[in-house]
Parts: C-alpha cells; structure tokens; sequence
C-alpha cells in the first residue's frame, strides 16, 4: 500500500476515542452533524474533538457536549477572490456545541501563541480524525509557538477565571482557574515542550504536584462529578493557597513582551507547513 493509501485508510477508519461515560446517542448525533458540515460546506474535517470539561477531566452530569473541529477547503478556493469564512458553526443547544476552524486561521493562530489549537490536537477525546496531520501539527506547534504568549495566555486566563469564582462561588469557575495553574506548573517544569496536556489528569501527573494537592484535585474531580454544573462545592484547604501562590510565582516570573527575531522563520514554517497540508488533502 503506498503511503497516500496508507494514510487514506487510516482516515477512513478514523481515529476515535470515546469512552463509555459519553452518551452513545449523543456521540452519534455529533458524527450527523460532522458529516453534514463536510457534506454542505465542501470541506474535509482533518480533526474532530470534545473540548470543555469532558475533556478538561472534570465533567459533571449534566455538562453539554463541546465538538470542535479543524477542516481543509479545496485548494482553489484559498485563492479565490471572495473571501471564506474561517469558522463552521452548527446550531448550538443545551446538549450541542460544535463548531470548527479552518485550518488555515488555526495555523495563523498557532504561530501568535494561541493555546487554543495545541489544546485541541491533544484532546483526549476524539470523534474522528487523521493522526498524521494531528501529529504533524504538534511538530509545527512545537516548532513554532511563541512560548511566552502562551505562557501569557494561561496567567490571562487562571487570573480571570479565579476572580469569577471569587464572584460567583461555583465549582466549576474555580477548575477554571485550576487547570490553567497547573498547565503553568506544568510549562515551568517541563520548558522543552510547547504544547501542554489539555486534561487535568495528565497535566497534574506531569506537573509534579505535592501529595497533598495532587489528593484534593482528586477529591475535587470526584464530587464535581456527582453535582451538578452551577453547584457550589466547598474546597479541599489547600487548593485556594496552592492556586495563589502558582499564580504569584508565574506573575512573578513573566516578562514584558520583546521583539521575537525568529518568528519570521516561524511564519516561514507555518506557511511552508500550510501548503503542503492543502496540497495534501488533494490526494486523500
């Protein structure tokens, strides 16, 4: 089998991992709308994943279902002379959110430092997918990510999802702030890698985290678990002091944003890398 076939087959059978706590009825109706997105707006989904809680690590019962997915158009029409729109979205409910990026913005994206994109390729749930251009991609974000915005990115986001929680006192807001805190750990201890784990677990088992917080992230997980998504649970002790002092530490060690002189080559690569997965898809 030649290795465009090889490829091929391996997008056809697909990529897929969902575990048994999803909803199969659910799941089934998320591969309709994927499969109508590529029917009606001529597009092939390179990768579909579940975002949000469900795939942060800490869903709870009635968490909806958050599909977000990557598509490549036709060649020609990336030098069309009316614009595409760089976004697909399908109706949104109380069960269904799924949308997708064209994977030209979510390159684009990649280079700037967007965390976005990197959280998605390692999703640990995904509906379908070719694993040869997600793992491509995690070479190019690796080769490309402005580490620093990321890192920006991640304090953004702990900072401000700790003072809603502050605001509103539930659950779900302080994991909000929890796992971005951990993925900071988890970058300061691991400076080679680019791409953080999307999931809770994996960032807290690479991250290092004393005993004691690694305990009540468990035991948080686990009663979120059986409430529901606007319920106030109270907090293990030590998680309101280990999430501030993270937060002061990685404040403490951010740096003003500076000139870059190696993101020319950065877009140089992304661009490179952009064309041959257009070029690509033609064959598959």
């Amino acid at each position: 089998m030649s290795e465009t076939a090889a490829r091929r087959s391996r997008y056809r059978a697909g990529m897929r991992t969902i575990p048994d706590s999803m909803d199969p009825d659910v799941v089934r109706a998320v591969d309709a709308r994927l499969d109508r997105v590529e029917q009606e707006h001529g597009v092939r989904i390179l990768w579909a994943i579940e975002s949000g809680s469900r795939a942060w690590g800490f869903p709870s019962p009635d968490s909806d279902y958050d599909c977000r997915f990557l598509y490549v158009r036709p060649a020609d029409e990336y030098v069309s002379l009316r614009p595409r729109r760089d976004v697909i979205e399908t109706p949104l409910d109380k069960v269904f959110d799924v949308n997708g990026w064209d994977v030209r913005k979510a390159i684009g994206l990649m280079v700037k430092g967007n965390a976005t994109v990197g959280e998605w390729l390692r999703s640990p749930i995904v509906y379908r997918g070719d694993i040869d251009v997600r793992d491509d991609l995690l070479a190019l974000a690796g080769a490309v990510t402005d580490r620093r915005a990321l890192f920006h990115h991640y304090l953004h986001v702990g900072t401000k999802s700790l003072a809603l929680f502050a605001s509103t006192g539930v659950a779900k807001k302080f994991l909000y702030a929890l796992r971005p805190v951990v993925t900071l750990r988890w970058m300061r201890l691991n400076e080679g890698d680019a791409t953080p784990p999307m999931d809770l677990p994996t960032l807290a088992a690479g991250a290092a985290l004393p005993d004691d917080v690694r305990t009540a992230v468990d035991d948080l997980v686990r009663r979120k678990a059986r409430s529901r998504e606007l319920d106030s649970l109270v907090l293990p002790e030590v998680l309101p002091g280990f999430v501030d002092a993270e937060l002061r530490r990685a404040e403490a060690a951010s740096a003003p944003d500076a000139a870059d002189p190696g993101r020319d080559q950065a877009w140089a690569l992304a661009e490179g890398a952009f064309r041959s997965l257009v070029r690509g898809s033609l064959a598959r």
